[in-house]
């Protein structure tokens, strides 16, 4: 058992290093979206937190770790956002209303979608991270079957998208394709219209009533 003195010093040790790698995230995630994933080394990512290699081998093995780690955080939040969102309607699901909801609260970051797109590119070569990719990816989707599937029985779905799986991955196909067109364009509003519109007609087979948006 330690000491009280250990025990504060260890709580010092742990604040300091959450506050060194929240540093070096804000900081990769800065010069990743100036330069491209791709032509970031640790060193950049070092003197943008002002730290030393030390500190970043301290907390991460590689640029990709360090690159998941980031992508855990949008994920998370993301995945948070739609469900938050989706969660008010009770067991019926009220799409319309629903998809409002999340298009309104949605993360449409530009700078963030650069990024994601960057290491996209860099995974397509590399199967492992690859496939590393795919198991984040799927936080998301999972967070809209949770919500489907606990809809079915109140809100048909339309019979094409098949389970909510199905539905889900159709989802986040559609996001996809909208944040695509948002990095030419950049705009964000726009993108927010065009997604409402989207998912709204993917997720009722086109039977909802149409909106001036």
């Amino acid at each position: 058992m330690g000491t009280a003195v250990e025990e504060t010093a260890a709580k010092r040790v742990t604040r300091r290093r959450v506050h060194t790698r929240a540093r070096l995230l804000d900081a990769a995630f800065t010069v990743f979206a100036a330069k491209g994933f791709g032509r970031v080394s640790i060193e950049e990512v070092c003197e943008a937190a002002g730290f030393s290699r030390g500190a970043f081998y301290s907390n991460f093995a590689t640029l990709d770790e360090l690159f998941f780690a980031l992508y855990r955080v949008r994920a998370d939040l993301i995945a948070g956002q739609v469900a938050d969102a989706l969660a008010l309607d009770g067991p019926d699901l009220d799409v319309p209303a629903s998809v409002d909801r999340v298009t309104e609260v949605l993360l449409l970051d530009v700078d963030w979608l650069l990024v994601k797109t960057d290491f996209l590119v860099h995974a397509a070569r590399d199967p492992d991270v690859a496939h590393a990719l795919l198991e984040h990816r799927t936080r998301l989707r999972r967070a809209i079957a949770d919500r489907l599937s606990r809809a079915r029985g109140h809100t048909e779905l339309p019979a094409v998208l098949g389970d909510a799986e199905g539905a889900a991955h159709a989802v986040v196909a559609a996001y996809d394709g909208v944040t695509t067109q948002l990095l030419l364009d950049r705009d964000v509003e726009a993108a927010r219209a065009w997604l409402g519109q989207l998912l709204t007609a993917l997720l009722t087979g086109g039977s909802a009533p149409e909106r001036v948006v």
